[in-house]
């Protein structure tokens, strides 16, 4: 997994990136935790995504917000991220022109990035959220939500009670066409502690059944 530095909005940012060898692979980028309680890329959630993205064939990577590891800058409370989620996906349609549709999966303080970066990108064709902290900031601004994706979380979380983000569920799938796919992880607290394998397999099963029509009509050409 090459170590990568791109440029963001408040100086460089370090990443990891797979390519894969598929010329018309799509792209997924992965979004980590709170900067200010320990997230980083090498988060064991932030990983389990990147590594079940590349497993299904994706270009994928995951990076570091500013202030965290080598990346430069400060936390922004959750402003500066999006443009530094903005920049990353800049940089992978860059190095990837020819790619088949764009992912954006993020783990709490994550989750929150990405579902803000879906409402400024409308060429996001997949999103994965997982332990969106629901109680904690106003996820409104998804009002029209662009599409469906996968929700995950925890029924034992002590941070984010999982009925916020039941109720987050439900008025997403009441908007005309959004289907939210919402799985619960029995025992699971906030940091999926026993769980990341469990995770892992969510997210396969999901992607591939979303992927699935696609690549039939690829095969068929």
């Amino acid at each position: 997994m090459p170590e990568v530095m791109f440029a963001g909005p408040d100086g460089r940012l370090e990443g990891r990136y797979h390519h894969s060898r598929d010329r018309g692979a799509p792209l997924a980028l992965v979004l980590h935790p709170h900067p200010l309680h320990g997230g980083t890329m090498n988060n064991r959630i932030a990983f389990t995504l990147y590594q079940t993205f590349q497993k299904l064939g994706f270009s994928v990577m995951r990076f570091n917000f500013r202030g965290v590891g080598r990346s430069q800058g400060r936390y922004d409370g959750g402003v500066g991220e999006i443009s530094d989620a903005a920049a990353a996906l800049d940089w992978m349609q860059m190095v990837n022109p020819n790619a088949g549709g764009l992912w954006i999966a993020g783990y709490s303080f994550g989750a929150f990035v990405g579902m803000q970066l879906l409402m400024r990108r409308p060429e996001i064709s997949g999103w994965i959220s997982i332990a969106p902290p629901a109680n904690h900031y106003d996820f409104g601004f998804l009002a029209p939500c662009p599409g469906g994706g996968l929700m995950l979380h925890g029924d034992a979380d002590e941070l984010v009670p999982e009925p916020a983000v039941a109720k987050l569920v439900e008025k997403l799938n009441l908007q005309k066409g959004v289907r939210v796919d919402y799985r619960i992880l029995r025992g699971a607290d906030h940091v999926f502690a026993d769980h990341a394998v469990e995770i892992g397999a969510a997210v396969e099963d999901y992607v591939t059944k979303v992927l699935a029509p696609s690549r039939m009509a690829l095969a068929a050409d």
